[in-house]
């Protein structure tokens, strides 16, 4: 895995994070733009999950595939479920699911970089 993607993975999650924090402070709902910044996050977990896939097929990593994948597999769908919930619930709680789903993808990131380099 790469050092920069991890890290870019992570600035965008704690963004998005703020962001919504933003909104849950202003007791404001999720707005359009807010998961198209979540997709943004979702294509560049895609785009880490195929770079992580060609690395570990490449034999350049020994590391549990289960663990490694079950990571993966779960952070691309956190996000996913997050906005379609928050698209249906239209209060300030979308934006708490939206935070709750960013800062968690972000922990997932870290856990994900500790797998791959321990």
């Amino acid at each position: 895995m790469l050092a920069p993607l991890a890290l870019l993975v992570a600035a965008l999650c704690l963004a998005l994070a703020g962001w919504a924090a933003w909104f849950v402070a202003a007791d404001r709902a999720v707005v359009l733009r807010q998961l198209w910044g979540g997709a943004v996050v979702e294509g560049v977990l895609v785009v880490q999950a195929v770079v992580l896939g060609v690395v570990q097929a490449g034999g350049a990593q020994d590391v549990d595939g289960w663990l490694l994948w079950g990571y993966v597999v779960t952070q691309l769908v956190v996000l996913p479920v997050a906005a379609a919930w928050a698209f249906a619930e239209r209060t300030r709680w979308s934006s708490v699911v939206l935070l709750v789903a960013a800062l968690t993808v972000a922990f997932l990131e870290l856990r994900l970089w500790q797998i791959w380099v321990a």
